[in-house]
């Protein structure tokens, strides 16, 4: 009986172990790219989640051949946090084609499969699915230009597909391209069903701060035109500090941040009260100093007060965080915090809260 307890106990502790571990979970497991033109490289991307409670790590992700290269999210993803898999389809053999990517991982199981398919044609014809988004009479194949979670001294690069639709020749331009931005278009000058490619290189020795940096670039639809809603597309880039020169013994020797809690529903309070406030406990488990580098929000209702930015080793502190009703507006209902940190593991962390009224 004594023995059988035991046994008991310690499975109940393995199962404990168990249940605290990263899990894997990306918003597509095929990409369809329609069809694409015989030589003209495409490109997929796939948002990976981590949905479990410990850092997700994507150690190795493998094509299943030559054919396409990928680029992928190679630092820790936070517990809720998301990374990105990109990859780039050559598209140098005609005919339908069904390929997989092998991702491997920390969660468990270690290895995942993503898809992509389609067919490469000599001339397309139908650019709706390839390039989906109709600025004017110019199709795109982005509506967002987004760099995530990139880290000092990268120079991380996105490719943005135009079509030219119009019965004139057309000049690809974004305009307003922030100086942390160069651009390159290949080629100059589009004519009536002509393709072309944007490729945008982020020089991230030129952001400011660490953090979330967000602008608007605008596509010219024609010679001479303006800027508006119509053609606005929206950029942001998230800035994180550089890790790579550190040694085992410098990440053994790391801060670890522990919040509270990453998720804060204060729907219930807000329907009693215009303003409500609500503490969140950050603690440095690990061994060094931990540095409270940047912390934004992004909507006027919400409010953040840290106690102290540096917490020594076991050190806890406060976040305090104040929501106004009368501010949210009504179509941002979502609202979130963003922090940087200088834990290797951790060097973003998103607080979400929840404040429907």
């Amino acid at each position: 009986m004594k023995r059988t307890l035991i046994c008991m106990y310690a499975f109940a502790a393995v199962a404990l172990t168990a249940a605290a571990q990263p899990r894997f979970s990306s918003n597509k497991e095929t990409h369809n790219f329609g069809q694409i033109e015989w030589k003209h490289p495409a490109s997929a991307q796939y948002v990976i989640t981590n949905t479990g409670d410990q850092p997700l790590v994507l150690t190795e992700v493998d094509p299943s051949c030559a054919c396409s290269v990928v680029q992928w999210t190679q630092t820790p993803i936070a517990p809720g946090d998301k990374g990105i898999i990109t990859v780039e389809f050559d598209a140098k053999a005609l005919g339908h084609f069904d390929k997989s990517i092998a991702i491997y991982s920390n969660a468990h199981p270690d290895l995942a499969y993503l898809h992509f398919t389609g067919e490469v044609v000599r001339e397309i014809k139908d650019f709706t699915k390839t390039y989906p988004y109709l600025i004017g009479q110019i199709r795109i194949d982005k509506n967002e230009i987004d760099f995530p979670d990139t880290h000092c001294g990268a120079k991380p690069v996105i490719r943005i597909g135009v079509v030219n639709l119009s019965d004139r020749s057309y000049e690809p331009v974004l305009m307003h391209l922030p100086s942390y931005l160069d651009m390159k278009v290949e080629p100059s000058v589009l004519q009536k069903g002509e393709r072309g490619l944007i490729t945008l290189t982020l020089n991230t020795e030129k952001l400011t701060d660490l953090g979330l940096t967000q602008a608007s670039v605008y596509l010219s639809r024609f010679t001479g035109d303006k800027v508006s809603d119509e053609n606005e597309i929206p950029l942001s880039a998230i800035l994180l500090p550089d890790f790579s020169g550190m040694t085992d013994t410098d990440r053994a020797n790391a801060p670890v941040i522990r919040l509270s809690e990453t998720d804060i529903d204060l729907s219930a309070l807000l329907a009693k009260k215009n303003k409500v406030k609500h503490d969140i406990q950050l603690t440095n488990t690990g061994r060094s100093p931990l540095q409270i580098s940047k912390l934004q929000v992004f909507n006027p209702a919400l409010g953040v007060n840290l106690k102290k930015s540096v917490l020594q080793p076991g050190e806890t502190t406060r976040l305090r965080v104040t929501v106004d009703k009368k501010n949210i507006a009504k179509k941002k209902r979502h609202l979130r915090i963003l922090m940087i940190t200088n834990d290797p593991m951790q060097p973003k962390v998103e607080i979400n809260i929840k404040a429907k009224s």
